[in-house]
């Protein structure tokens, strides 16, 4: 369970999250972190993650203080993925999820288990043909399913992605939030994941949560927090919420949301 109390972060003096707190998030559930640009949703991350400094609050992962314990012993249960990897990075495909693996608190031994998790976790992704390929040759799209494969080899308690769809095309996106939907309930993971795309959140997500300028506009189901009235407040854009010919619904957007006079 991922409790999040209090939590103030501050760049500065500038606070990015004056005050967040979120009801309690059980394994197996798939997250949908959503709000507009600079919301905070990235600083929400690396703050879970322990990247960030807290001015106050606590983060607490099946009742343990992740503010209590060392950035290395966080680490074996926290995983966070940012929305690129380093450029400069040369490494083999399979030689990066493989250090990854050995890494994470997986098992002593990194040999031959390790190998066949890494091959089966990149033919599931779909870059099995990249194994071989280094990573500073890769495009922005496969180094994100790289990075995805080096998070979830490590089977964290907690996963934090920070929008792991921007630089994929459709057929990727659907498959990528597949997998990750599969893994996160076979695994018992709690999965946060930071999207743009509301129709994915609405098809793909367990829970989501929306904040705006740091602050909370709902939590709940998807359905219930991805509603017309949330959207014009948090995104300014006037919307229908409507079921497709398959019964799943689908944003609609008509237009930007009258100023108020």
């Amino acid at each position: 369970m991922l409790e999040v109390s209090n939590l103030r972060v501050a760049y500065r003096k500038q606070a990015i999250i004056p005050d967040l707190s979120l009801k309690p998030m059980g394994e197996g559930q798939l997250v949908s972190l959503l709000g507009p640009n600079g919301s905070g949703k990235s600083t929400l991350l690396k703050a879970l993650a322990g990247l960030l400094p807290l001015k106050q609050g606590s983060v607490r992962l099946n009742g343990q203080n992740l503010e209590k314990i060392s950035f290395e012993q966080r680490a074996q249960h926290v995983v966070y993925l940012p929305q690129s990897l380093p450029a400069s990075v040369h490494l083999r495909v399979l030689e990066s999820v493989l250090v990854a693996a050995r890494a994470s608190a997986l098992s002593a031994d990194a040999g031959h288990v390790h190998l066949d998790q890494v091959m089966e976790l990149l033919r599931r992704l779909g870059i099995e043909h990249l194994s071989m390929h280094f990573l500073d040759q890769l495009s922005g799209g496969q180094k994100q399913l790289v990075g995805l494969a080096q998070a979830l080899i490590r089977r964290p308690r907690l996963l934090l992605l920070d929008e792991p769809l921007s630089a994929l095309d459709l057929n990727y996106q659907f498959h990528v939030m597949d997998l990750l939907r599969q893994e996160t309930h076979e695994h018992g993971l709690i999965t946060l994941i930071v999207l743009h795309d509301l129709n994915v959140a609405l098809r793909h997500s367990d829970y989501a949560v929306m904040i705006r300028q740091g602050e909370l506009l709902g939590e709940g189901l998807p359905s219930e927090v991805i509603t017309p009235a949330a959207l014009a407040e948090g995104y300014g854009v006037e919307t229908r919420i409507e079921p497709c010919s398959r019964g799943m619904l689908q944003v609609l957007i008509d237009g930007l949301r009258a100023p108020v006079r």
